[in-house]
C-alpha cells in the first residue's frame, strides 16, 4: 500500500543516541538506509525518549545525540536527501503513545521479550517506560503512517506488536493506519559480537574487543578482527550453527564489500588456516569505516551545522505529526483545537 500523499512508499527507522555507532549499526543498519533514500520517502529519527528508560547521565545524552547526527550524515544519510530528526523535538510521538496505550492489552507488554529480559536484571525498580516502550515504538511508526520499517530479525517481536495496535486501532475507529512491513537487508542484518559470536554485537558489551567502533583506528580495528573468536578446523564455509565465528566474518566481509556470502566462500575456500582471511575481513572493514571515520571528524565538531540539520527534519517532521495526531483526535472523540 503506497502512501498517497509522498507517492513514495514512507521509510521509518532509527537508532537510540546512547553512544557511538559500531560496525553493526553499519552493516546491519545504515548501510541498507543509505541504499533507500533514492527510493523512498527516508525518515531518520534519533528516539531519544526510548533512550531514558534507563538511567542516563543527560550531559552525555546530548552530546551522544549530536554526536549520533554526525555519524548518520558520515554513513551517507544525506540531509539535502532525507530528513533526521529527534524524536523528543516533535509533538505527536507521546501523545500518540497515551492513545495507543488505551487499547494495547497490559498483559501483552509483559510478554515482550525486550521487557522480560530487563526486567529480570533490575527486579522491581524496573521503570514503567520500559513497559510502555513498544507502544511509544508503535506511535513512533503510525505517526508517519511508515510503509516499511528496516529492523533487525531481533526486532521483529517489537514491529508485530505495531502491528496488532494499529489493527486494534482501525478494527475500533475506522481505516486509519497503514500496516507496516518489516524490512532486512540480504546481508548484515544481524552482525555478531567478535568475541561470543552466538550474540549480538552491541555497544553495551563489556568486553570492547567484541566489538568495532566507527571512529575506531585502523590499528584498532585490525586488532580487533585479528582476535575474533574462531575455531580448530581451519575450514571456511558458511555454517551459523557449528561455525559461528567463521560465519560472522563471512557476514561482516560481505556487507563489507557488497559480495554474496557463496562469492566470499569461494574466495576464500582454498585457505587453510585463517589469519589470511582474518586480515582481509579487517581490509575490507578498514576500506568500509576509513570514510566515515574521515568525514565523520570534519562534521562532529560543526554543532551549528548539526542542529540546523535536525531543525529542518523537525520542521518536515513536525507538519506531518500534526495532521496525524489531528485526524487521530477526531475520530477517538476529542474536540481537538478550537
Amino acid at each position: 500500500m503506497f502512501n498517497m500523499e509522498t507517492k513514495k512508499k514512507v521509510i521509518l527507522t532509527g537508532m537510540q543516541p546512547t553512544g557511538k555507532l559500531h560496525l553493526g549499526s553499519l552493516l546491519g543498519a545504515t548501510n541498507n538506509w543509505q541504499r533507500m533514500i533514492g527510493d523512498y520517502d527516508c525518515l531518520f529519527f534519533l528516539p531519544d525518549q526510548h533512550a531514558i528508560t534507563m538511567p542516563h547521565i543527560p550531559a552525555e545524552l546530548r552530546k551522544n545525540t549530536l554526536d549520533c547526527v554526525a555519524q548518520y550524515i558520515a554513513c551517507g544519510l544525506d540531509p539535502k536527501r532525507c530528513k533526521i530528526f529527534l524524536q523528543s523535538q516533535v509533538i505527536g510521538h507521546a501523545e500518540l503513545m497515551w492513545v495507543l496505550a488505551c487499547i494495547t492489552p497490559i498483559g501483552q507488554l509483559e510478554r515482550m521479550t525486550q521487557f522480560k529480559d530487563k526486567s529480570k536484571k533490575v527486579g522491581d525498580s524496573v521503570c514503567a517506560g520500559l513497559l510502555f516502550y513498544p507502544v511509544l515504538m508503535a506511535a513512533d511508526i503510525l505517526l508517519y503512517n511508515a510503509d516499511l520499517v528496516p529492523i533487525g530479525d531481533d526486532q521483529k517481536q517489537h514491529l508485530e506488536i505495531t502491528r496488532d495496535i494499529a489493527q486494534k486501532f482501525n478494527g475500533t475507529f475506522s481505516e486509519t493506519f497503514i500496516l507496516p512491513e518489516p524490512y532486512i537487508g540480504e546481508t548484515g542484518a544481524r552482525i555478531m559480537a567478535l568475541q561470543n559470536p552466538t550474540v549480538k554485537m552491541s555497544k553495551s558489551d563489556s568486553n570492547q574487543n567484541s566489538v568495532v567502533y566507527l571512529v575506531d583506528s585502523d590499528d584498532a580495528i585490525c586488532k580487533k578482527i585479528m582476535g575474533a573468536t574462531t575455531d580448530s578446523s581451519g575450514e571456511i564455509s558458511f555454517d551459523p550453527e557449528n561455525k559461528p565465528g567463521i560465519a560472522n566474518l563471512l557476514d561482516i566481509y560481505a556487507a563489507s564489500t557488497g559480495q554474496s556470502i557463496a562469492d566470499s566462500v569461494a574466495e576464500f575456500s582454498h585457505l587453510t588456516s585463517y589469519a589470511s582471511f582474518k586480515q582481509s575481513v579487517a581490509d575490507a572493514v578498514i576500506a568500509k569505516i576509513t570514510p566515515i571515520r574521515t568525514l565523520y571528524q570534519s562534521i562532529a565538531g560543526e554543532k551549528e551545522y548539526l542542529l540546523s540539520v535536525l531543525k529542518d527534519g523537525r520542521q518536515d517532521a513536525q507538519k506531518r505529526a500534526s495532521k496525524m495526531i489531528s485526524k487521530i483526535y477526531r475520530k477517538i472523540g476529542f474536540l481537538g483545537n478550537l
